[in-house]
């Protein structure tokens, strides 16, 4: 496993990578490493984790944030060959973004090894998202250039969701090499083990990146507008991202420090505790943009932990989910989603049947249910490369 990522927080690298372990594959996963986390190797699930670059999340320019994907390229190019010489890869799974994070397994390919690219985040509608250029611009049209490259590059493409399989199709993926796969809930993690909250606040919630697609500015605007009228409301926001800065000043502007908190990242194994004591699950996703067609499995993980959520009504939510299971409100609309909170905190019943509702629309929709699509994809590969049974 490949990743630009801090493995611990990253539940859809943790899934593939300990999901290949219990299988009997040994598995390393190569990753970002968080301020004080050690660089020695470790083992964590069964999984052997290389932390080979730190994770600082100042991405303020383009250069700033290309030139740390570069330096993550070349360490784990390094790494990949130099442990390539000693014990042959049977497969390398790299996950993107970036899309040419897939060529660090040049050599393993080389010499044998299959290559899976795992496209998270469709990379060039990702970076006009981040950056704001426009489609139109030769940056994008050199990005899906990358894309189409990476790809043809690799022996099989994963993409994050069915909106995005159709663009890759369009311009970059023959189908035969391309498989859908969810964020899925891992629910050997995301399992119900009891409330253990016994006060009368009521808890808001979002886990997650904190960068501007995923719209926490206006969940925070939102919440200015019902403090008074939820007066035991509090707003928690858990993560790190390059919004973090902008965010707490705007929680200082709109004077709701004692009602609004920024607590940082966690593991997962800490977060789904948090989760589950929550009141009700806030995705204020931009619908504008990048956010309109990624995937957020925040929305799966407060299901499968009996928590009612409010989600914007963007293209790919509305293509997954209904009125039945989450409370929708109007994209990139503050007034909207505090109207959609307003409502949820005020009726006990609406949040309880959505979470009736959920709790079945989502055994659909775990990791338990779908992960033989990924072992398939697997045992292709390895019985190509061994022209047997990939054992």
């Amino acid at each position: 496993m490949v990743a630009y990522t801090l493995y611990e927080s990253d539940n859809r690298v943790r899934r593939y990578a300990e999901t290949l372990a219990r299988q009997g594959y040994q598995v390393d996963a190569v990753a970002l490493r968080e301020a004080g986390q050690s660089k020695d190797v470790t083992v964590l699930n069964g999984v052997r984790l290389f932390r080979i670059q730190p994770r600082v999340r100042n991405e303020k320019s383009k250069f700033a944030y290309l030139s740390k994907l570069l330096f993550f390229f070349l360490r784990s190019m390094f790494l990949l060959t130099r442990e390539q010489m000693r014990r042959r890869y049977d497969l390398i799974h790299v996950h993107s973004v970036p899309d040419f994070e897939v060529f660090a397994a040049l050599y393993p390919k080389l010499t044998g090894s299959k290559v899976i690219l795992d496209i998270h985040d469709i990379v060039p509608e990702f970076y006009t998202s981040k950056f704001n250029t426009s489609p139109t611009s030769l940056t994008f049209k050199s990005l899906v250039a990358v894309e189409r490259i990476s790809a043809a590059f690799s022996d099989h493409v994963i993409a994050a969701n069915h909106i995005w399989e159709d663009r890759l199709h369009q311009r970059s993926v023959k189908p035969s090499k391309l498989t859908t796969i969810l964020n899925f809930p891992d629910t050997q993690l995301f399992r119900q083990r009891g409330r253990s909250r016994n006060d009368d606040k009521f808890i808001m919630l979002y886990p997650g990146t904190l960068s501007y697609h995923q719209g926490l500015d206006i969940a925070i605007r939102a919440f200015f507008l019902i403090k008074d009228e939820v007066r035991n409301a509090e707003f928690h926001i858990y993560g790190g991202g390059d919004q973090q800065g902008a965010l707490k000043l705007l929680v200082a502007d709109l004077g709701l420090q004692d009602r609004v908190f920024l607590k940082g990242a966690m593991s997962t194994e800490e977060i789904t505790s948090v989760i589950e004591n929550a009141d009700l699950g806030i995705v204020p996703k931009r619908k504008s943009g990048f956010g309109n067609e990624a995937f957020s499995t925040k929305i799966l993980e407060f299901m499968c932990m009996g928590v009612p959520v409010i989600v914007p009504d963007t293209t790919i939510d509305k293509y997954y989910f209904n009125e039945s299971v989450v409370k929708f409100f109007k994209g990139d609309d503050e007034r909207s989603l505090a109207d959609a909170i307003l409502h949820l905190s005020s009726d006990s019943g609406l949040r309880k049947q959505l979470v009736r509702n959920a709790n079945e629309f989502v055994k659909k929709y775990t990791w338990d249910a779908n992960q033989k699509a990924y072992l398939d994809v697997v045992d292709t590969l390895l019985e190509s490369k061994t022209g047997g049974n990939g054992e």
